[in-house]
Order: C-alpha cells, then sequence, then structure tokens
C-alpha cells in the first residue's frame, strides 16, 4: 500500500474524480443477470465500499460519475464479436434503456451533481463514452475506479484512463469479481502495475482528511 502522504497527495479532492463501473441493479441488484457476481460484490463488501466510496465524495466535493452498460430493446449498435457479448443477449435480465436494471443499485445514493454516463457498446466505460471529455473538462488528474467486474469492465477502465494520462487510484475492497479468489490476483499481478492499489479505508481517510481540517474548532 502506498504511503498516506503520496495517497494523499495523489487525492486531491479539487482534481479527483471517483468513476463507479456497472454498480447497477440488473448487474450488482437482487434481480441481477449474473448472480454470480451480484453475490460476490454483496458478500465480499465490495458493494458497500462503494456506497462508502459514494458518500464521501459528496461531502467532500469529489466529483462522482456512474458508468452504466445497457442496450437498446432491439440491439442496434450493441456488439456481437465476442461469447461475452452473445452470452449477455440470451439472459432472463436484460439491461435495457429506461428499465430499473440499469438504474444505480443500493445502497449507493445518486447525488443531483452526480454524473451518469450510459453506453450501448463495447466493454470498456471511458472507451467510445463520455467519460474522457468529462473528465478534462473536470480538471480531473486522479480517478479512482471502483466497482464490477474485476474480469472485464474495471480493468478496461483503469487501462484506458492511464493510456489517457490519468492516475488511477484502486481501492482493492470496492472492486469484485468472480470467482472470488480472482480479483486479488489480478490487482496484485496486473491492476498494481499500471494503478496505486489502496484500500477503501486508506481512500476515506485522505478524502475526508481535508474536511477534518476545515471543520476543526480555532
Amino acid at each position: 500500500m502506498p504511503p498516506r502522504e503520496q495517497l494523499s497527495e495523489l487525492l486531491d479532492p479539487a482534481t479527483t474524480v471517483l468513476l463507479t463501473v456497472e454498480c447497477q441493479q440488473g448487474v450488482v441488484g437482487p434481480d441481477s443477470a449474473l448472480p454470480e457476481l451480484a453475490l460476490e460484490a454483496r458478500r465480499s463488501g465490495a458493494l458497500a465500499n462503494v456506497a462508502r466510496l459514494v458518500s464521501a465524495a459528496h461531502a467532500d466535493g469529489v466529483q462522482v460519475i456512474h458508468a452504466i452498460a445497457e442496450r437498446r430493446p432491439d440491439g442496434r449498435g450493441a456488439n456481437r464479436n465476442a461469447r461475452l457479448f452473445r452470452a449477455a443477449e440470451r439472459l432472463p435480465v436484460q439491461q435495457l434503456s429506461g428499465t430499473t436494471a440499469v438504474r444505480v443499485a443500493a445502497p449507493i445514493e445518486v447525488a443531483e451533481e452526480d454524473l451518469v454516463v450510459r453506453r450501448l457498446h463495447g466493454l470498456s466505460p471511458i472507451q467510445g463514452t463520455d467519460v474522457d471529455p468529462l473528465l478534462r473538462n473536470l480538471g480531473c488528474r486522479t480517478l479512482v475506479v471502483a466497482g464490477v467486474s474485476a474480469n472485464v469492465a474495471v480493468p478496461n477502465a483503469v487501462f484506458d484512463a492511464v493510456n489517457r494520462g490519468y492516475t488511477v487510484v484502486v481501492p482493492s475492497d470496492a472492486i469484485a469479481g468472480v470467482p472470488s479468489e480472482y480479483t486479488p490476483a489480478m490487482i496484485r499481478n496486473t491492476l498494481a502495475l499500471v494503478a496505486t492499489v489502496a484500500t477503501t479505508a486508506e481512500v476515506l481517510g485522505c478524502l475526508e482528511g481535508p474536511r477534518r481540517a476545515r471543520i476543526r474548532p480555532a
């Protein structure tokens, strides 16, 4: 884990954005299309930790972006060039635009100032979406990536952010994938090579530090 001073320097609220990845009801909710992943996200505490990060971001003036994956009912524009996409078409719960499946899942709270970016194609929350131009307009330098899954969307987001010049922080206990043992191995052997890996508690400590300093009695 990085030294507290180094992490605090990276997590300046003015230049930090929190990106939640596919934390939507149809993915991590009780009626998920991917029940094994939904169960792991809740059992591991990852979803609860995402909610804690979002709450802290709201309190500390850190911009939150929720990245949602969805598809049109007619499937227009959706990828069909990989097994994952073809399998998704046959799932009993579809991530259809405008349905409850593509709403941000509890216990995560969406504030009025949050941005919600929806994509109809691909594997990445960043490539080919509005996320990158939004980050640049927000003056983002550090992107905190949390959510699901550690198998596909989260590493895609991390790689794409790094390729675009952002520094990435990954709260290791705020992402989930399947099987459960895959996530720590992927973090250790892949994400740790390109991102700063910390815990949710460490990230919260850095975000909340400036707020505590502001409200400390004279």
